[in-house]
């Protein structure tokens, strides 16, 4: 274990704001499952399989934030300030964008999109109430997320976690007066809930912009560096980030199949799903933040080109990520029961039954996620091997879950608890390929120039 209290500081620094912006984020989400799910299991699913479009786009963000940070966070690493900049500048253009487009398209085909996710015509008709307003909160979470992630390279974390506690509250003051009518305003239902969710993007950017422009000393970021540029790098660009980022946009659209074959197992097991996926979330914000932190650490390590330091850091990562999934799994088993009868009376019997039972998955498998995730994405991919990360999930992805789960829903008729199991065994069996990985110690590379 390193002794050093240094490291265990940095990381806390870096973990627990990441962590509490998580938390508020997804706790965004889970106040509008609350309250959403009070008007019925038909518009919680809408509103659900609507937020798919969101969750492609945060992985395609997030893969932009994490090509941006393997590549900067080293340039940081070596003290080189104007090429981290050129870096993030790059990133802030693709997501720039990437909102553009993602909200162009919802707009003109918002059934189209729905009707990928699931043939039942009254859950598409309240998603299209949703998603034709909250498409336009796009461009604002795109370059948001990109603005965050270049405060993460060089150890911010506060400004993500006062920007999302400023959405939170926006999101759900909102949706108390849209959603069911009060301060004399009219009940929109899960319109209102689009309409907060918008305004509350459009708060958060304006946070993290005020900082990043006024307050922050470290990068110095302008509006006239979007215009920097410089060739090597953009090819640097590609070559390391986009196996860093096809690996999220890719893992995004497993998540949206995965959604896509539950909701052709009825409303019931999509409403379930929607309940037990937000709850994870809502429950692994510090697997997640440790993760994050540990990448940026990892990353400016490697960039100093100390490899024997990145071994020892490693070495007790590795513990501190099984410790905390551990923690974490036997939070959701224990705690699972009384979140549902509290948070969520008014879903049907044979939704909450399901929900139960995906939660149960959920406390295992958490154990997987906290270790491999935390290894392949916050220690190997920050290390230099960004391509064996895309490998690695195309693999277990493309060739064990899905076909797994579509054998077990609509060949062998299994109950929707045994095709949720199928769709989560990749984070229990990607622990033998990070413990190997990690431990050959073959991925320590430098990328900059």
């Amino acid at each position: 274990m390193v002794t050093d209290k240094k490291f265990y500081t940095t990381l806390v620094q870096i973990a627990l704001p990441l962590a509490m912006q998580n938390l508020i984020t997804y706790g965004i989400g889970l106040a509008d499952n609350f309250m959403v799910g009070s008007l019925g299991d038909l518009s919680l699913s809408g509103v659900f399989l609507s937020n798919q479009v969101q969750w492609l786009l945060f992985m395609f963000c997030t893969g932009l934030g994490a090509a941006m940070v393997v590549l900067a966070a080293q340039y940081l690493g070596k003290k080189d300030v104007k090429n981290a900049k050129v870096v993030i500048a790059i990133t802030l253009k693709f997501a720039l964008g990437l909102g553009a487009a993602a909200t162009l398209l919802v707009f003109l085909f918002p059934a189209r999109i729905l009707n990928l996710f699931t043939q039942d015509e009254k859950v598409i008709a309240e998603g299209m109430r949703y998603i034709r307003i909250v498409c336009f909160s796009y461009i604002f979470f795109s370059v948001n997320s990109v603005l965050l992630a270049s405060m993460r390279c060089v150890q911010n974390t506060k400004i993500g976690f006062l920007s999302s506690l400023t959405g939170f509250f926006v999101n759900v003051f909102l949706n108390w007066v849209l959603i069911f009518g009060n301060l004399g305003m009219p009940a929109l239902g899960v319109s209102g809930a689009a309409i907060a969710t918008l305004i509350a993007r459009i708060a958060e950017l304006g946070v993290t912009f005020r900082y990043v422009r006024f307050i922050d000393k470290n990068l110095c970021l302008r509006i006239k560096d979007l215009a920097l540029r410089n060739r090597e790098i953009l090819s640097d660009f590609f070559r390391y980030g986009l196996p860093v980022l096809l690996g999220d946009i890719i893992w995004g659209i497993a998540g949206s199949t995965q959604v896509a074959i539950l909701g052709r197992l009825g409303t019931e097991v999509l409403a379930a799903n929607t309940i037990a996926a937000n709850l994870f979330q809502f429950f692994s914000v510090l697997v997640y933040g440790i993760a994050n932190a540990s990448g940026v650490i990892i990353g400016r390590t490697v960039g100093s080109g100390d490899y024997q330091r990145v071994k020892m850091y490693s070495k007790t990562l590795q513990l501190i990520f099984l410790g905390f999934g551990l923690l974490t799994g036997l939070l959701i088993f224990f705690t699972k029961g009384l979140i549902l009868a509290v948070g969520f009376p008014s879903i049907s019997d044979e939704a909450h039954v399901y929900a139960q039972q995906f939660l149960t998955v959920f406390s295992i498998t958490i154990v997987g996620t906290s270790y491999q995730m935390s290894v392949l994405t916050g220690i190997v991919r920050a290390g230099g091997a960004t391509s064996f990360v895309l490998i690695n999930d195309l693999i277990h992805v493309w060739l064990i879950v899905i076909p797994s789960a579509l054998l077990s829903a609509f060949v062998f008729h299994f109950p929707p608890v045994v095709v949720f199991a199928c769709l989560k065994c990749d984070q229990v069996l990607k622990c033998i390929v990070a413990i190997i990985k990690l431990n050959r110690w073959n991925w320590m590379r430098k990328l900059t120039r």
